[in-house]
């Protein structure tokens, strides 16, 4: 059963995420601690904007927020699709 939810919200993530217009994270507070604490910017900074803009097929704002998110957001998605396959079969394999 507890397999049967992993693999419900690994489903759930992706298809929230898409739903979600790609401006969602855009405003509010910074989480990030380099910029909380000492208001720099970390190489990080702005990738989740990148990586949402990704998503959302806009390769000129992804590009425009954070460089990076060209590297790591198809990182993400590889290792995604990798646990979420093994889960798949895992579950499979004990039905």
């Amino acid at each position: 059963m507890l397999l049967a939810s992993v693999l419900f919200v690994m489903i759930l993530i992706p298809i929230t995420l898409l739903a979600l217009p790609k401006t969602y994270f855009d405003e509010g507070t910074a989480v990030c601690l380099s910029r909380v604490i000492l208001d720099i910017e970390c190489p990080a900074c702005g990738l989740t904007r990148a990586c949402m803009r990704l998503i959302h097929f806009d390769f000129r704002e992804a590009y425009y927020f954070n460089k990076i998110s060209f590297i790591a957001m198809p990182l993400l998605s590889w290792l995604w699709a990798k646990y979420f396959w093994r889960n798949l079969k895992l579950f499979r394999s004990l039905s």
